[in-house]
């Protein structure tokens, strides 16, 4: 049974096809955005992180009714003294005891601030606890969070973080410089990991720069200070096929499976992006395949098929090593 599983070694299934077993040590602190319909936030990382064997503590910094693509939305934001409050409740029962702190969409910098003290308590507790921070601050050009945010990620938050995911729109806001040429995006990612994150993956780069468009790549640029096993490159991009339709959710689980993947291959960083790439793409292939759009939504897109997929985020079959280019 996934839950039960014990160790650090890699389990292997079919050929081309691996998983993931975390240490009964392992306990996630998950903070980001919550849905009761559908899957976004937590709701698209929580499940991930159990099938793989990991204990996921789970903080909602907003509670919805169904993802903001819907023609309408209700529900509750988290301040950063109910955060505050929340950990202290943990705190007083001796429940904090996590080996990750897992991070998505925070809507204030009232919460984001008290993020930046709940990782300061774990460390207290867990001097080598890893943070991975999902920058969501916007895609494709546009900003989708408080704009304030931006300088509090930059100043206060990267050099906290020990992996961190940002597309390519993002990378350009945390670094203030731009991001077009695999040029511009080396330089960005070098800036990062001067000021702090060890691992940073840009997880899309997207060299048509059409959202929607058909048969294009997308490609992912990955980089390492952290020593890697003989003949690995620390430095690297692979490239997936763009399914021409848009998924809310995905960087989510993305983020979810890269922290589980480096926490079982921290010294092979192309095995843990090639199984975080193949299992995303799976879901989202069946996804657009055989998901059923919701017509109220205005972008008629499915919900992400992860119940369905449940064997491709345990044991995913690995695709697209072809496509790895060392750096």
């Amino acid at each position: 049974q996934p839950g039960r599983l014990r160790g650090r070694r890699m389990s292997q299934r079919r050929q081309g096809e691996v998983s993931v077993r975390a240490s009964e040590t392992s306990r996630v602190l998950s903070v980001q955005s919550h849905v009761v319909h559908g899957y976004v936030g937590n709701k698209s990382a929580v499940f991930p992180l159990q099938l793989l064997g990991f204990e996921v503590d789970s903080v909602n910094t907003v509670h919805f009714s169904n993802h903001t693509g819907y023609p309408s939305f209700k529900g509750t934001v988290m301040t950063g003294e109910e955060l505050r409050s929340t950990m202290e409740g943990l705190e007083a029962n001796g429940l904090v005891d996590h080996t990750h702190l897992l991070t998505g969409y925070i809507g204030s910098e009232s919460v984001l601030a008290a993020v930046v003290e709940v990782l300061g308590a774990i460390r207290q507790k867990n001097p080598r606890a890893v943070y991975v921070c999902d920058p969501v601050l916007g895609d494709h050009g546009r900003i989708y969070t408080k704009p304030e945010l931006v300088e509090v990620y930059r100043q206060v938050v990267v050099p906290l973080a020990n992996v961190l995911t940002p597309n390519q729109f993002e990378l350009e806001l945390l670094t203030g410089r731009e991001a077009k040429t695999d040029e511009d995006i080396l330089r960005c990612v070098e800036d990062l990991h001067r000021r702090g994150p060890e691992t940073v993956v840009v997880t899309s780069i997207d060299d048509a720069q059409g959202e929607h468009s058909e048969g294009s790549e997308i490609r992912i640029l990955a980089s390492t200070t952290r020593p890697q096993d003989d003949g690995l490159p620390s430095r690297f991009t692979l490239s997936v096929p763009k399914l021409g339709s848009h998924f809310t959710g995905s960087g989510d689980l993305t983020a979810a499976l890269l922290l589980a993947w480096t926490t079982e291959t921290p010294a092979r960083l192309r095995e843990a992006v090639l199984r975080t790439v193949s299992s995303v793409y799976e879901v989202l292939r069946d996804t657009a395949e055989n998901g059923e759009g919701n017509e109220r939504a205005f972008m008629k897109t499915p919900e992400l098929r992860l119940v369905q997929n449940q064997d491709a985020i345990r044991s995913p079959r690995l695709r697209f090593s072809d496509s790895v280019r060392p750096l």
